[in-house]
């Protein structure tokens, strides 16, 4: 240890008394030998690189090694992807997502709907002929094809521990999925209400009626009508609520919430959120000088995409940050939840907010 002192004593002083006096500050010397003291002692171990965390990895390479339809009716794929270079993947848990980057260019978020022990990354995807291109695109992926994957990312948190009710609206049902089998498998006190147009539009059906009976309701439209939060929730004794689906399921599902017998509420949206209190204003694109006006009841990216379809985005509700662009003039109501303070002074989310007053002018 005294080696190691002396070396972090080459080439330093001391700087002088505070009062004058040339020699050394006392109470300067003392502190600094305490220091190298305590130094020496962190930096007597040997390094071993097999203790070392490993690298984070913000992006990684996958390729599709199973496909398979789990439902023909509104078609859906369940899509299996493994480490192109055999490296193992990021632990994921019930709730999280990926988002992935297509070859075309386009980025889209999925819930992890598989097994969180295997090695490998499941997805499954609804096909929307009228929608963006990512279903689509997803959908033509054969297996050897490769994307790009960032994540797994947590925006819909699952504790494995009480009382819960699980409400999942159509495709909404992949997020749910493990975290029921999470429920089962700990011993959870849960319940399941599974909704959707009709049975045969309902992906992986088959899995959830061999669960217990008791615990899993099925209602779809075309038998039992469209469901509203307070019969989904009427029975509750308490717990927690997990809610993925349509933002009608899930609007309804907040509306009752209040008055039920529910502890917490958590859900995630599939598709974007209705714009509340909108007001019209302009958006000019800078590069072509085109200028685009935004009703009060449409998002900016939706104005945008009538007229520059490539514009880039995902989520559509304002966490991704996907859809940031730098703003040139105007002043942006920002309603996301993704950009720091100092990143709204000159950018914002153009798949949520909106404009204070006036044009806002866009670097697209």
């Amino acid at each position: 240890m005294t080696k190691a002192v002396e070396s972090f004593r080459v080439g330093r002083t001391i700087p002088p008394d505070l009062y004058g006096d040339p020699v050394p500050d006392q109470t300067m010397s003392l502190v600094t030998d305490a220091l190298d003291k305590w130094f020496a002692l962190l930096d007597a171990g040997t390094y071993s690189p097999e203790h070392a965390a490993p690298a984070v990895v913000h992006a990684r390479s996958l390729t599709l090694e199973r496909r398979e339809v789990v439902c023909d009716d509104q078609p859906v794929v369940r899509l299996t992807f493994a480490a192109t270079d055999g490296v193992p993947l990021a632990a994921w848990s019930p709730g999280m997502h990926i988002d992935v980057r297509l070859p075309s260019g386009r980025r889209r978020q999925y819930s992890l709907c598989g097994d969180p022990s295997d090695s490998t990354y499941t997805v499954a995807v609804r096909l929307v002929p009228d929608g963006g291109g990512g279903s689509t695109e997803m959908h033509a992926l054969e297996p050897g094809d490769e994307v790009t994957v960032l994540g797994p990312r947590n925006g819909f948190p699952f504790v494995p521990q009480g009382q819960a009710l699980f409400v999942a609206g159509g495709i909404g049902i992949t997020a749910i999925l493990p975290m029921v089998r999470a429920a089962r498998r700990v011993g959870m006190d849960w319940r399941l209400i599974y909704c959707g147009r009709s049975r045969a539009s309902l992906p992986f059906l088959d899995e959830i009626e061999s669960w217990n009976s008791k615990r899993v309701t099925v209602f779809t439209d075309d038998v039992d009508g469209v469901q509203i939060g307070s019969s989904l929730l009427h029975d509750l004794t308490g717990g927690a609520v997990y809610c993925c689906g349509p933002p009608p399921m899930i609007d309804t599902v907040r509306t009752a919430f209040d008055d039920s017998r529910a502890t917490h509420l958590y859900f995630e949206r599939f598709s974007p959120p209705p714009v509340r209190g909108g007001v019209e204003f302009e958006v000019q694109l800078v590069e072509s000088g085109t200028v685009v006006t935004v009703p009060a009841d449409t998002t900016a990216l939706q104005a945008i995409r009538e007229v520059k379809p490539d514009v880039a985005y995902s989520c559509r509700q304002g966490f991704c940050g996907t859809c940031r662009v730098r703003v040139l003039h105007g002043t942006p109501e920002h309603r996301d939840d993704r950009l720091t303070p100092e990143e709204r002074g000159r950018e914002m989310l153009i798949c949520v907010s909106r404009s204070k007053g006036g044009r806002i002018v866009l670097d697209l």
